[in-house]
C-alpha cells in the first residue's frame, strides 16, 4: 500500500511537554509515585464561582451551537476587561473566541502565513510555536538570546534576520518556559523593528497575571503605532486555572484577519464549548480575589524553586519574573556517564528518580530542562530532594 501520511503529518513532532505528563501519569497508574514537574498547568481547582456558572448553563440547556467566533456575552467581557486592565480600547468584531489560546495561535498562523513566509521566534520558545508555523508551510526562523542577559533579545539581532520573506514576529512575554519578562524599553525596541519592516506582531500574553516582585504587565499593543499591526492572543486557562475549558481568545483590529481566523475555525472546529464559554464570562466578570491568590501563592513557589536548585551544585537557573516555569541549566553534567544533553538527565531524571521534567531541546537549548513549579510546596522540596541525589550519582 502506498504511503497515506502527509508530508506536514509526517514531519510534525509531537508535543513534548504533553508526552512527558503521558509517560508521568502512566507511571503513575502503575503506582510508581512520581514528581511531576512537566505540566503547564495550575494545579488549583478552578474557582467555585466560576464552576457553578457553567452549571447554570447546563441547567438552562444551553448545549447546542454558538456564534462560530464566541458568545456576545463572552466578546463583551473580554473587551471589557482588556479596558479595565490595560486601558485597550477593542470592540466585539475585534475578538474571536476559541478553543484555548493555542487554537487562537493556530487559526492566525493559517489565515496569514503562506509557503516561504518567514516568522521570527525568539528563543527559547514554547514547543509549539515553530510546528504550527512549519504546517502552514512557513519558516519559523530562531532568534537565538544569551542566558546571560536573561534570555532577553537582542533588538539589533532580530533585525538582523529579517528577509524580505519576513511576515510576522512572535513575542511571548513573560515567556514559556523561562519566565522572562521582556523590559519595556527592549519592547519598544522590538516594536519599532515591527513598524520599520511592516511586520504583523503575535502577542502571546497568556501569562500576563502571572507576575512576581510587583512588576507591571506592558500589553504589545499598548505599545505607540502598534496596536493595528498586533494579534494579541489570551485566555482564561492559566489565569484562572481553567486549562481543560479551553477557552482561548484573540483581539485584533485587523478585521481582514479576524475574518479569515474565524472562517478557518468554522470549517474546522466551529465553536468553543457553550458551557465553557459561559465559566469564561463569570470568570472575566466575576471576582477577581482567587487571581491574586493564585498568583500569591506561584510566587512563594517561584522562590522556593528558585533558592532549592541554586543549592544544588552544577545547577542554575535564571530568576522567572512571571508564570510558572524554571528553564535549568544542566550542561555542567552533559559528557558525564550516560549524560550527552539535557534530553539524557531528563530520562535519567524520570526513569531512575521518578521526577518528570521537559528537556530543554524542544524549546531551543539543549542544555536546559524546564521544571515547572505549579504543585505543592511539598512536592517542591521532594521533588528537589530527588534531583539533588540524582546531580551527586551523575558526579
Amino acid at each position: 500500500m502506498r504511503m497515506l501520511l502527509s508530508r506536514r503529518a509526517s514531519e510534525l513532532k509531537p508535543s513534548a511537554t504533553l508526552a512527558i505528563s503521558a509517560k508521568a501519569k502512566a507511571l503513575q497508574s502503575e503506582g510508581v509515585d512520581v514528581i511531576g514537574f512537566g505540566a503547564g498547568e495550575p494545579d488549583f481547582s478552578t474557582p467555585v464561582h466560576i464552576r457553578d456558572a457553567g452549571k447554570r448553563s447546563l441547567d438552562r440547556g444551553e448545549t447546542f451551537y454558538t456564534p462560530v467566533g464566541g458568545l456576545p456575552d463572552l466578546k463583551n467581557a473580554i473587551v471589557k476587561r482588556f479596558m479595565q486592565d490595560y486601558g485597550l480600547d477593542y470592540k466585539p468584531q475585534d475578538i474571536l473566541v476559541s478553543c484555548g489560546a493555542k487554537h487562537s495561535l493556530y487559526n492566525v498562523f493559517q489565515a496569514v502565513l503562506d509557503p516561504g513566509d518567514e516568522v521570527l521566534i525568539l528563543a527559547p520558545y514554547w514547543v509549539s510555536y515553530p510546528e504550527m508555523v512549519a504546517l502552514c508551510g512557513a519558516k519559523p526562523v530562531i532568534v537565538e538570546t544569551s542566558e546571560s542577559n536573561r534570555f532577553v533579545p537582542d533588538p539589533d539581532r532580530v533585525e538582523s534576520l529579517i528577509t524580505p520573506a519576513t511576515k510576522m514576529m512572535l513575542v511571548n512575554s513573560p515567556s514559556n518556559p523561562t519566565g522572562v519578562l521582556y523590559p519595556r524599553e527592549v519592547l519598544l525596541e522590538l516594536a519599532r523593528v515591527a513598524e520599520k519592516h511592516d511586520l504583523l506582531v503575535m502577542s502571546d500574553e497568556i501569562y500576563d497575571k502571572l507576575l512576581f516582585d510587583s512588576l507591571t504587565y506592558t500589553p504589545f499593543a499598548s505599545l505607540p503605532g502598534m496596536k493595528d499591526r498586533t494579534v494579541m492572543v489570551n485566555g482564561v486557562s492559566k489565569t484562572y486555572a481553567m486549562t481543560g475549558l479551553r477557552i482561548g481568545y484573540l483581539a485584533c483590529t485587523r478585521p481582514d484577519v479576524v475574518k479569515a481566523a474565524e472562517n478557518i475555525q468554522s470549517q474546522s472546529t466551529s465553536n468553543p464549548s457553550n458551557t465553557s464559554q459561559a465559566a469564561a464570562v463569570e470568570a472575566l466578570t466575576g471576582p477577581q480575589e482567587e487571581v491574586e491568590r493564585m498568583r500569591s501563592v506561584f510566587e512563594a513557589r517561584r522562590n522556593l524553586m528558585v533558592e532549592g536548585i541554586n543549592q544544588i551544585p552544577g545547577l542554575s537557573m535564571v530568576r522567572p519574573d512571571g508564570a510558572f516555569y524554571a528553564f535549568v541549566n544542566t550542561a555542567h553534567f552533559s559528557g558525564k556517564t550516560h549524560i550527552a544533553d539535557s534530553t539524557d538527565f531528563a530520562k535519567y531524571l524520570l526513569e531512575r528518580h521518578h521526577v518528570a521534567c521537559v528537556p530543554g531541546a524542544p524549546f531551543g537549548s539543549a542544555r536546559h530542562i524546564r521544571l515547572s513549579f505549579a504543585t505543592s510546596e511539598e512536592v517542591i522540596r521532594k521533588g528537589l530532594d530527588r534531583i539533588r541525589l540524582a546531580c551527586q550519582e551523575i558526579g
